[in-house]
């Protein structure tokens, strides 16, 4: 099974992702914070205007450097909820790598809605999380205690500390 990757630029070689720095974990969340109050807009990734949850992701990690910048292509808004291909979980292992909890700060939450892994959110400082969420927009939230999440399946990533 094809996931769509074939298209997606590598993430960047050599710089620091081995060992994930302090200094390149805070520019993500300092990143990240930049974005907070953009409301929530399917497929868009315009700061002040409109986010989502995988394009959240992008825009960071390709403005610190860490990745580059890409178009993931077109995906429809409820891609997760008819169908079970682990779209998003495929993308995001082609620049990260599963990790145990709890996670660090710049490291990924991704939680499961509908039936695969389709919500993205980046740590602050766990359970502190910035995420895009429908009908809240680019949030800071505590991630175990958000209804929306609280309950849900989650899986955390990093992009430091593999060779991928």
């Amino acid at each position: 099974m094809s996931l769509g990757l074939e298209s997606f630029p590598s993430p960047r070689a050599g710089e620091g992702r081995e060992r994930g720095g302090v200094e390149q974990r805070a520019a993500i969340v300092a990143e990240a914070r930049t974005w907070l109050g953009t409301k929530y807009h399917h497929r868009a990734r315009v700061k002040g205007a409109g986010i989502d949850c995988g394009m959240l992701l992008i825009a960071v990690f390709s403005k610190v450097g860490l990745i580059e910048d890409f178009d993931p292509g077109y995906y429809p808004p409820d891609f997760n909820m008819h169908r079970s291909d682990e779209k998003y979980l495929g993308w995001l292992r082609a620049y990260a790598h599963e990790i145990p909890g709890p996670p660090l700060p710049g490291d990924l939450a991704l939680y499961k809605f509908g039936r695969c892994f389709a919500h993205g959110a980046i740590v602050v400082e766990w359970p502190t999380i910035i995420h895009a969420y429908v009908k809240q927009g680019c949030v800071l939230a505590d991630a175990q205690r958000e209804s929306a999440l609280s309950d849900r399946p989650v899986v955390f990533f990093s992009i430091f500390g593999a060779s991928l």
